[in-house]
């Protein structure tokens, strides 16, 4: 091979690499994972469970323990009748409450106009509250500017699985 050639060849192999480490910057995806912001009451153990569920479902999170969640839940445009125990906030989203990790995702691929996502009250069977094989039904709500929409539905196994 010419020196001529030599040259030729590694120059077309460093424009291929060049070209294709572009291509791999310019591709969406998810390079990172996502942060969710928890703020939660220091005595609240159904909050930390929340966060670990978040965790193994690949999100990193930041916990801000504080006594009134109001001033975060108003910031957030979540109203008073959606309220949980606990709020997240992820990419400008609130996350009120027990929402699933995957439904978050879909929150976060889809991009609504919405201030965020809400499970109201303390459902058991939803993420952080495992309660044994028992899971109630609940819904996660889209908060919108002028109300809510259900989102997501999951059903009531527990009678499922005991009529069985």
């Amino acid at each position: 091979m010419s020196k001529l050639t030599s040259l030729s060849a590694l120059g077309a192999l460093a424009l291929a690499t060049l070209i294709s480490g572009w291509l791999v910057l310019a591709m969406p995806g998810r390079a990172e994972a996502q942060t969710v912001t928890v703020h939660k009451t220091p005595w609240c153990g159904c909050c930390s469970a929340w966060a670990s569920h978040l965790r193994k479902e690949g999100f990193d999170i930041v916990i801000r323990e504080q006594e009134d969640l109001a001033p975060v839940r108003a910031r957030l445009g979540v109203p008073d009748a959606l309220r949980s125990c606990h709020t997240g906030e992820v990419d400008g989203y609130a996350i009120e409450g027990h929402v699933p990790a995957r439904e978050i995702r879909k929150l976060l691929d889809e991009r609504p106009d919405a201030h965020g996502l809400s499970v109201p009250g303390m459902p058991i069977g939803s993420p952080g509250m495992e309660a044994g094989g028992r899971v109630d039904a609940y819904q996660v709500l889209l908060i919108g500017e002028d109300g809510h929409e259900t989102y997501a539905s999951y059903p009531d196994i527990s009678a499922q699985t005991s009529e069985e």
